[in-house]
C-alpha cells in the first residue's frame, strides 16, 4: 500500500474542518470537527448497517479526502458487511486480510481513542498502530459474537512552532514519514482478522511524554525497521500520551539546529516528561571543542535546562548499544566515553538516568553473535526490527521503575517486570508487519 501523495502544510492546527455532510444509505449525517478547546467528540459506525444514534456512518468507499475530514486511506482492499441485530454498533463492521488505514483530519494535539473490536459471525484479532507504525493496541482477541471496547491515547503533531518558524524537516519526513507531521490521525489497523465496529475519538489534556534522539529512538517509517520509541506506546495506559520527536540522522546539534527542541519545548506543559537519547552520531562529530565531556555534554545540558524551565521533567538514556561482538562474545563499547558523560550529567544535575547502554549490552549478550541477528534488520548492526526494538521498550519500562520515575504509575497492568539477561524468545514473539517496506537504510549508524 503506497502512502497518499500529500501536500505538507505549515498551519499550527485546523481551527475548523466545517460540517461535513456525506451521503449514507439513512441519509444525510453531520460531523463537526473542531479546535480542541470545544471538546468535541467524533464518533464513527462502521459498516452498511443501521447507523447508531450520534456517529456517522463508514463503508467501504468511504475514503479519506481533505474536504471530508475522514476515511479509509486509498489502496486497502476493505470490506463492510452488516450481520443484524439490535445494537447498530455491533451488527456491522469493517474488515480485511490485509492491512488497511483510516484516517480523521484533526488539530494538533493528544486524542482519546476508543474502538470496539469484534464480529457476530467469527472470531477475531486485531492489532491497531497509529501515526508510523506506533503500537497502541497488541492482539485483541475476540471470540465469535463477543466484542471489546479499547481506548489509548494518541499525539499528533504539525511542524509548526507557536509563535514562530516550524521544524526543519528532513526530505524524507516530507515523503514517507509525513504521516507523523500530517494534519490528521492515522490508524492502521492489522493482524489476521481485524474487525472495526465502532470509533469514538475526543481531545483531551492529558501528560505527554516527549521523545528527542536518533534512528534508534524515532518512529521508523517502513518495514523492516522499528525503534524503541514506537513500540513504548504499547506499554501505557490511555491517559498519557507519547509523542515521539526523534529523528534519524539527527545528533544533539542537530536536534537543536532543526529546532526539534524549540517544538517541544513550545508543547510542553508543567508535568510532562522529556526523555532524551543521543550518542550515535554526536560521536561522529569533529572539530575543535567537539567531544563526549565537552560540547555533547554541554548541548545535553540545554535540552535538560530547557525542559526544567517549561516545568518538565527530563530523563536521560545513554545510547544503545551497537551490535559488536568480540572473539569472546562480549560487546564492545562503539560509543567511547558517550555513555559516561550521560551519567556524569545525569548525576550533576540531579536527572534521573535510564542505563539503556548497559540494559543492551546484557540483552546482546544473552542472545549471542548468531540469535542477536533476529533482532536487527537485516545486514545492519545499529537499527532493529519489530522483536528487537520491543524488547528494546522493555528495557526502558524496566529503567523507568528501577529509577522510581513517576511515569510508572502510567504503566498498564500487564507489563511485568523485565530481565535484559533473559530477553523474551523470538519464537514467543507475534507482531504482524505493517503493509509497505524499504531496503534503504535509516539515517546514521
Amino acid at each position: 500500500m503506497n502512502h497518499p501523495q500529500i501536500t505538507p502544510i505549515s498551519q499550527k492546527f485546523i481551527p475548523l474542518i466545517g460540517v461535513i455532510c456525506v451521503i449514507c444509505g439513512l441519509g444525510w449525517i453531520g460531523v463537526g470537527i473542531q479546535a480542541q478547546g470545544s471538546q468535541p467528540k467524533l464518533k464513527f459506525d462502521f459498516g452498511p448497517g443501521k447507523v447508531a444514534p450520534g456517529y456517522t456512518q463508514v463503508v467501504k468507499d468511504t475514503i479519506y479526502d481533505k474536504n471530508s475530514g475522514f476515511g479509509f486511506e486509498p489502496g486497502g482492499e476493505i470490506s463492510c458487511v452488516a450481520r443484524g441485530g439490535r445494537d447498530a454498533l455491533r451488527s456491522d463492521l469493517c474488515t480485511s486480510d490485509k492491512p488497511f488505514y483510516f484516517s480523521v483530519a484533526l488539530p494538533e494535539g493528544n486524542y482519546s481513542v476508543t474502538v470496539t473490536l469484534g464480529d457476530s459471525d467469527s472470531g477475531t484479532v486485531t492489532t491497531i498502530k497509529s501515526e508510523l507504525r506506533r503500537l497502541m493496541l497488541e492482539r485483541v482477541e475476540t471470540a465469535k459474537g463477543k466484542f471489546a471496547n479499547r481506548t489509548f491515547t494518541v499525539n499528533i503533531r504539525t511542524p509548526a512552532i507557536k509563535g514562530d518558524g516550524e521544524v526543519r524537516l528532513k526530505d524524507r519526513e516530507k515523503t514517507t514519514e509525513w504521516w507523523a507531521w500530517d494534519e490528521k490521525l492515522t490508524l492502521e489497523f492489522n493482524n489476521s482478522h481485524p474487525a472495526v465496529c465502532a470509533i469514538e475519538i475526543k481531545p483531551v489534556e492529558v501528560p505527554t511524554i516527549y521523545l528527542l534522539g536518533d534512528s534508534t529512538v524515532c518512529d521508523q517509517p517502513l518495514e523492516p525497521y522499528n525503534s524503541w520509541g514506537q513500540m513504548l506506546t504499547r506499554f501505557f495506559q490511555p491517559g498519557i500520551a507519547i509523542a515521539n520527536h526523534a529523528e534519524s540522522g539527527e545528533s544533539l546539534r542537530s536536534s537543536l539546529a532543526a529546532h526539534r527542541l524549540d517544538k517541544v519545548l513550545s508543547v510542553m506543559k508543567p508535568g510532562d516528561y522529556l526523555i532524551i537519547q543521543y550518542g550515535h552520531n554526536d560521536e561522529k562529530e569533529k572539530g575543535e571543542g567537539i567531544g563526549a565531556f565537552t560540547s555533547y555534554k554541554s548541548d545535553l545540558k540545554k535540552f535538560v535546562t530547557g525542559a526544567r524551565r517549561r516545568g518538565g521533567n527530563p530523563i536521560l538514556v545513554t545510547p544503545v548499544q551497537r551490535r559488536s561482538f568480540d572473539a569472546a562474545s562480549k560487546i564492545t563499547n562503539s560509543h567511547g566515553d558517550y555513555p559516561e558523560a550521560v551519567r556524569q550529567l545525569a548525576k550533576e544535575e540531579s536527572v534521573p538516568p535510564i542505563d539503556l547502554n548497559a540494559m543492551s549490552k546484557l540483552l546482546y549478550e544473552a542472545w549471542g553473535p548468531d540469535l542477536s541477528k533476529q533482532a536487527f534488520a537485516p545486514n545492519d548492526n545499529t537499527h532493529h526490527n519489530n522483536y528487537g526494538s520491543y524488547e528494546l521498550a522493555k528495557c526502558i519500562v524496566d529503567g523507568i521503575r528501577s529509577a522510581k520515575i513517576g511515569l510508572a504509575s502510567y504503566l498498564l497492568s500487564d507489563v511485568a517486570a523485565f530481565d535484559p539477561g533473559r530477553p523474551d524468545p523470538i519464537e514467543s514473539f507475534a507482531m504482524p508487519p505493517s503493509p509497505k517496506a524499504n531496503s534503504v537504510k535509516p539515517l546514521g549508524n
